[in-house]
């Protein structure tokens, strides 16, 4: 490695390790993104970004009562002021601030098209104009009071707040969300009178424990409203530990139209759903019919949301067809909880919302203590102003005169000596006893630039006793603010009447202060019928050789002549319902589950059934059967082995099917439905064989047990080849005999099959007198 390195080397360069390079380099990016974008703080519950575009809109005077400004000048000079990032960016994160529909208490009062609930983008900037919101007003306030630490902007040209001083929990009431390096965050919106009500309840009881708090904020409260299906001891491990999900679902109401007919009313979406494409899933569950409850979607919002769901039929359960719904689309969400923050604006921690609480509490206790403090120095200088005054009208008249023949007046106040002063009195009332100390009484130099500054006409007597009165007022609030900064009891005391003020403003009581989101249980969708969904109808499911399938209306004759596509012909064709799931089996030994109402219609030649199904090319299908729960299959390959399994088994909820029978060197070739107690065989070299179906195992999958020997004989390229190969299957009673079907539609029966009956596995005799040279029992 140091061969490597040039000899070179100026004496400004140094060298260092790759891993060492990026490692560092990396490390200072994933902390630039968790702290200055990703993650919001604890205390005000912003990120710098959002804090930012306030700061530049306080600045520039855009108070909730005054006018509105263009949203790309605020853009504008929020990022060449304090955000050194894309003005696209910028106004995208003051457009989230402005939408009720994403948050709970917006922070911006927007004018224009700020977007909407159907996912639409915010108009340009240069369209919009926006100003701040009294909740943005309760967070900024104080920030002329020293109430927070204020750093250089990115140029050193201007400082900005680290933090707000946030009168209320903005951080639980708006919610956040965010994607850093290695760590993510997502909070949900709150409501603020329940969040001020554990606040206070926090500050009686620091000590309180996090399910008691719920008594307080039992669950989030979402812009867009909607019904919180989750449990309370869900919700209340989430807040706990500061992870776990919610289930949210849409408001929805049966409307009654009368003679029986209803529809459902979507009222209420969830939290982050796009009311677009919500209807376009619901469209898609229709045209799919993976809802065959639901026969039409209709969008007739204005400025409230309005989706309408109509029913199939009257007879629907509301209730089912909702369940259907809510399993199916987003008209039901899981809210990831993930609160993730910036304790003290440094440290990333996963908290509870008792931490979270604590931690803006805490805040508003520094923040009232700074604004005390700074509140504490005016007092003291006003009242050296008034100090001033007061001597000033003790000697009025020695100050006109060095007003009036001194050269440098404010030094000559300053030298004079003031402890020997009287006070004009025009009563007794009015009389003060004139000022009498040992030292010298001196004015300081603010006190000597407020005299030469006063006006005239506040040489009225009158002005005087204001200034006294003034003065004592200072004094008295001076003693309580001392005593506040002294009390950790008053300061939460003053802290609480600051929070009732705030509940009162943006409480329940006041406009759009009422929770939104309701509480209720979800209740388990029962499993049903297809019956119970789908319109029961009778259908005819023909199917060709090439694998083309359809479903023609109504119980057609199966020997109706229908048309195919060229070089294709019948193969399957069968009278079912549209409630019916149909198994097809492949040479694979897979069962593949269908449902019968999916099938597409018979005006055309229909659909492949590989593209509705993961059937491979080079698999052919066995059979197709309609499923009759309770039944049993048996079911063969070509080697001659087997078994019987419950159908219920093979029902296959995926489109990948159920792996059966499990098939090596051969394929899969017979499924055929118990019917009997009896089994019969016939190999392709028509050797035939009967024994009872108790002999064969019932598995539900396998390779199976050998039905009927065979042997190997060698081919013409001199490997070893089956000579014969099971040919077909069937079940009978034994006491009803054996039935087959002739040519021309014939059938014969054998009542007494004691001939060829034998152990499970023999090779079999020569088939019954007059069985089909196509050695099957069925030759169609």
């Amino acid at each position: 490695m140091s061969e490597d390195i040039p000899d070179t080397l100026g004496p400004n360069d140094t060298t260092e390790t790759l891993r060492s390079a990026i490692g560092d380099r990396y490390l200072t990016y994933a902390l630039s993104t968790i702290m200055n974008r990703a993650l919001p703080d604890a205390r005000d519950g912003l990120k710098p970004v959002h804090r930012r575009i306030l700061y530049a809109m306080s600045r520039l005077r855009l108070s909730p009562t005054g006018g509105f400004l263009k949203s790309a000048k605020i853009s504008g000079d929020t990022m060449g002021d304090f955000h050194p990032h894309g003005d696209g960016a910028i106004y995208d994160a003051m457009a989230r601030l402005a939408q009720d529909f994403n948050v709970r208490y917006p922070l911006v009062d927007g004018q224009g098209n700020f977007g909407n609930i159907d996912g639409d983008n915010p108009a340009a900037s240069r369209y919009t104009e926006a100003r701040l919101t009294t909740a943005a007003e309760a967070l900024l306030e104080g920030l002329s009071e020293d109430a927070v630490d204020f750093r250089p902007n990115y140029d050193g040209r201007l400082e900005e707040p680290s933090v707000l001083p946030a009168q209320f929990p903005n951080l639980l009431a708006n919610g956040s969300s965010g994607i850093a390096v290695g760590m993510a965050t997502n909070i949900p919106p709150h409501n603020l009178h329940e969040l001020i009500e554990a606040c206070l309840h926090l500050i009686k009881s620091p000590d309180a424990r996090d399910e008691t708090l719920m008594q307080y904020i039992p669950g989030p409260d979402f812009p867009t409203g909607g019904v919180i299906v989750e449990s309370p001891e869900n919700i209340a491990t989430a807040y706990r530990t500061g992870r776990g999900a919610i289930r949210l679902r849409a408001r929805h109401e049966v409307e009654d139209l009368g003679r029986g007919q209803w529809q459902v009313v979507v009222t209420e979406i969830p939290y982050q759903v796009q009311k677009s494409k919500l209807i376009e899933k619901l469209a898609e569950l229709i045209q799919t019919k993976k809802v065959p409850l639901l026969a039409d979607v209709r969008d007739e919002s204005t400025e409230d949301v309005r989706i309408v769901l109509e029913p199939r039929a009257k007879t629907v359960d509301p209730e089912m067809m909702m369940g259907m719904l809510f399993r199916n689309s987003d008209l039901e969400t899981r809210f990831s909880l993930n609160m993730n923050v910036l304790i003290d604006g440094l440290t990333p921690k996963v908290c509870s919302v008792k931490e979270l609480l604590r931690a803006f509490l805490d805040h508003r206790r520094d923040v009232l203590c700074r604004r005390s403090r700074h509140r504490l120095a005016k007092i003291d200088h006003r009242l050296e102003v008034l100090e001033g005054f007061i001597i000033a009208f003790l000697n009025l008249d020695r100050v006109i005169d060095i007003i009036r023949y001194d050269d440098d007046p404010k030094a000559a106040l300053m030298r004079e000596d003031w402890s020997k002063a009287h006070v004009r009195a025009t009563s007794e009332a009015d009389y003060v006893a004139p000022v009498e100390t040992d030292g010298e009484v001196l004015l300081t130099e603010v006190q000597a630039e407020a005299i030469l500054n006063m006006r005239l006409r506040s040489l009225r007597r009158l002005e005087e006793l204001e200034l006294i009165a003034e003065r004592d007022a200072l004094m008295e609030e001076r003693a309580g603010i001392e005593d506040l900064l002294e009390d950790e009891g008053l300061q939460w005391k003053r802290i609480a009447e600051q929070l009732r003020e705030t509940r009162k403003q943006f409480g329940r009581d006041a406009p759009g202060g009422a929770r939104r989101t309701s509480f209720a249980e979800a209740g388990e969708v029962a499993e049903v019928p297809l019956e119970a969904m789908i319109a029961k109808e009778p259908i005819t499911v023909v199917c060709s050789q090439m694998g083309w399938i359809r479903a023609l209306n109504g119980h057609v004759p199966l020997d109706r002549e229908l048309k195919f596509k060229d070089g294709d012909g019948p193969r399957f064709a069968f009278h079912a319902e549209t409630t019916d799931k149909l198994l097809v089996m492949g040479t694979s030994g897979r069962v593949y589950t269908v449902q019968a109402s999916l099938l597409p219609g018979g005006r055309g030649m229909g659909e492949p059934l590989r593209l509705m199904i993961d059937l491979p090319n080079d698999v052919a299908i066995v059979d197709i059967l309609i499923h009759r729960p309770g039944a049993k299959l048996l079911v063969a390959s070509t080697e001659g082995d087997g078994f019987v399994v419950p159908e219920d088994d093979v029902v296959a909820q995926t489109r990948a099917g159920k792996q059966v029978l499990n098939v090596k060197e051969g394929a899969a070739k017979v499924v055929h439905r118990v019917k009997g107690d009896t089994v019969a065989v016939v190999s392709e070299n028509g050797r035939f064989l009967v024994f009872p179906v108790a002999d064969l195992p019932e598995m539900g999958r396998g390779k199976g047990v050998r039905l009927q020997k065979y042997k190997r004989v060698f081919g013409k390229q001199g490997s070893l080849e089956l000579d014969g190969g099971l040919a077909d299957v069937t079940t009978f009673d034994w006491d009803a005999g054996l039935s087959w079907t002739m040519g021309g539609g014939k059938t014969r029966t054998e009542a007494d099959m004691s001939e060829w009956r034998a152990a499970r596995g023999s090779v079999g005799r020569r088939a019954p007198h007059g069985f089909p040279k196509s050695n099957r029992f069925d030759p169609a």
